[in-house]
């Protein structure tokens, strides 16, 4: 185990540094000054530019300059976003929790959902169940997501009154700002108005959520069907079938088990998948999210926003897939390495 974290340890370090190597070489390709590519400070006097430069080391190497440029970004100085001369690290911290929140929702609905039924599918394998789950997978995977926002909105807001079309939580609650999770800081508030709040920031995020769960949960009907036909055909499956268990017994004791093992490790990619989908969805549902804030930098030319936005979202899906890793090791001693499964 010890090695199996040192060999991620130095994944991490070295997916890491090149990341910021993007980052950095985005400032030499964006049009105007480096400099201010990096800070954002786009109305600096004579004097601030010059600390600037000696700040960033631009009148050294081209790997001194990277240096600096790694320094500001470990000291957590993302510069100022060129649209409203605000501190991007400050933008990030308070909008990247939302996003965070909103995918975590739409990753929990899409393996509610995808993964019983394909489970479902691959117990009634080649059957009309089977035929009936995998072509609404492919339905639902086929629908873009933009399409999908505004047909749920003009459905379940518009035609129905059911949930809301927009926003975090209506502006009749004032939630005090901790973790930035909305409804985590809810239940740590001391409002009076506390589960009305609660209720009302639920209904806020379930029609978001489900749109982003959509392509998800289809992605993970074909995953934990493949993986429960493999499970079934194994030969421990064979062996409890002639001890004489009962078939909810082989299901539920050995199969359903094994098979979650095997589709665990591709929860990090559907992950990385669901936050970019996110980014389009924060963008139909006026979410307040890291995605939405950094397509209209895109809009907007903010090119310090875009740089550092870029930089943390990369880190965050990196860093899931590393905790994917870890806890999919933890529960299949053979992923280790290859001396522990000889």
């Amino acid at each position: 185990m010890l090695t199996f974290t040192l060999r991620r340890l130095s994944l991490f370090v070295f997916t890491m540094l090149v990341l910021t190597m993007l980052s950095f070489s985005l400032s030499f390709l964006f049009p105007g000054d480096t400099v201010i590519n990096h800070s954002g400070q786009i109305n600096a006097s004579a004097e601030e530019l010059a600390e600037l430069n000696k700040s960033y080391h631009m009148d050294q190497s081209i790997i001194s300059q990277y240096g600096a440029y790694l320094k500001h970004i470990l000291n957590g100085d993302f510069g100022l976003s060129a649209v409203n001369q605000s501190s991007i690290s400050h933008d990030i911290l308070k909008l990247l929790p939302a996003t965070i929140e909103l995918s975590l929702v739409a990753l929990l609905i899409a393996m509610l959902i995808g993964i019983p039924l394909g489970f479902v599918a691959a117990i009634y394998h080649n059957k009309i169940a089977d035929s009936a789950i995998l072509s609404l997978a492919m339905l639902g995977y086929s629908i873009p997501v933009f399409w999908l926002g505004l047909l749920a909105i003009l459905f379940f807001s518009i035609g129905l009154g059911w949930l809301p079309s927009s926003g975090q939580i209506s502006l009749l609650f004032e939630i005090k700002f901790v973790t930035g999770i909305q409804l985590i800081d809810i239940l740590l508030s001391d409002s009076p108005y506390k589960w009305q709040a609660f209720r009302d920031a639920s209904l806020h995020i379930i029609l978001p959520a489900c749109v982003i769960a959509v392509a998800p949960a289809t992605i993970f009907i074909r995953l934990s069907r493949a993986s429960m036909i493999d499970v079934l055909a194994s030969s421990y499956i064979r062996a409890a079938r002639a001890k004489g268990l009962n078939f909810r017994q082989i299901i539920f004791r050995h199969a359903t088990r094994n098979a979650l093992i095997q589709i665990i490790r591709h929860v990090g990619l559907q992950f990385a998948n669901l936050v970019t989908i996110a980014m389009v969805t924060e963008v139909i549902f006026s979410w307040p999210g890291i995605g939405r804030w950094l397509i209209e930098s895109i809009y907007q030319r903010d090119y310090s926003a875009i740089q550092s936005g870029l930089l943390v979202l990369s880190c965050f899906i990196f860093i899931i897939h590393i905790l994917i890793d870890f806890i999919y090791a933890g529960l299949n001693p053979l992923a280790r390495g290859n001396k522990y499964g000889s």
